[in-house]
């Protein structure tokens, strides 16, 4: 059988994926832009096809960006729950799509909206997951000071997942950003110390560190890649692996 063989190939079994909201981002960078929650969909099934157990954390970048309005005076915790507030309204569009592609799709809210969510409970989370359902969490970790890297980090401890993949605009963590300087240098394998000691934009350091205790892989790789969510879970490396030092 041909999923036999698939899902004996899998380097993960359960993950975590970390979206910015500019994965779901209009031209330009703001809004939501129905084509592109789609094709974080197809990017879904097609791993959901081989077996792989799926949850989403989401940012809010594209709607909101919490540090311009506290640049003018606005206090942190506002903004940081406005921000909570945008990753429930991408998720949803998330959750749209994936669900008209015909995947079973829960979202849950770190801030109770119990007319569009379930509020996360972890045990309800790892039964969605082991029966097969993409759960989509929202709200971030329901915290203000926390971002959704930490959210993701934190998430992806609570469901057990076999590792942590952060969809990016590039293909992986490099020692500057290659969007302005073409001399940047792409690290295929980093371990979590280095990570933190060169100030590299792998997560931030609350969530870089949390992976780091907890021995949680993290894999930064380029979304808009063909397939790329599929090859990762199937161990092809085409991103950046941060890892422990004894790991790499």
């Amino acid at each position: 059988m041909e999923g036999g063989w698939r899902v004996a190939r899998l380097e993960y079994r359960r993950i975590l994926l970390k979206l910015s909201g500019e994965a779901l981002a209009r031209p330009g960078g703001v809004g939501v832009d129905i084509s592109r929650a789609e094709h974080v969909a197809r990017q879904v099934a097609e791993v959901r096809a081989l077996g792989v157990e799926i949850a989403v954390v989401i940012g809010a970048g594209n709607l909101w960006r919490g540090r311009d309005v506290m640049a003018r005076g606005m206090q942190r915790a506002t903004a940081d729950y406005m921000g909570m507030v945008g990753t429930v309204m991408n998720a949803l569009a998330l959750q749209d799509a994936m669900e008209r592609m015909g995947l079973v799709t829960r979202l849950q809210t770190a801030i109770e909206m119990r007319e569009v969510a379930e509020p996360y409970i972890r045990a309800r989370a790892l039964t969605h997951l082991a029966q097969g359902r993409v759960v989509i969490f929202g709200g971030g970790t329901g915290n203000p000071y926390f971002t959704t890297d930490t959210a993701a980090a934190l998430r992806a401890m609570e469901i057990e997942a076999d590792a942590l993949l952060k969809a990016t605009k590039v293909d992986g963590v490099y020692s500057d950003d290659p969007m302005v300087n073409p001399e940047a240098h792409r690290y295929p394998r980093l371990t979590y110390i280095e990570a933190l000691n060169m100030g590299l934009k792998v997560m931030d350091s609350t969530a870089l560190s949390l992976c780091m205790d907890n021995d949680l892989p993290i894999i930064v790789f380029r979304l808009d890649e063909p397939r790329s969510v599929q090859r990762t879970v199937l161990g092809e490396q085409i991103g950046t692996v941060v890892l422990g030092g004894a790991d790499l």
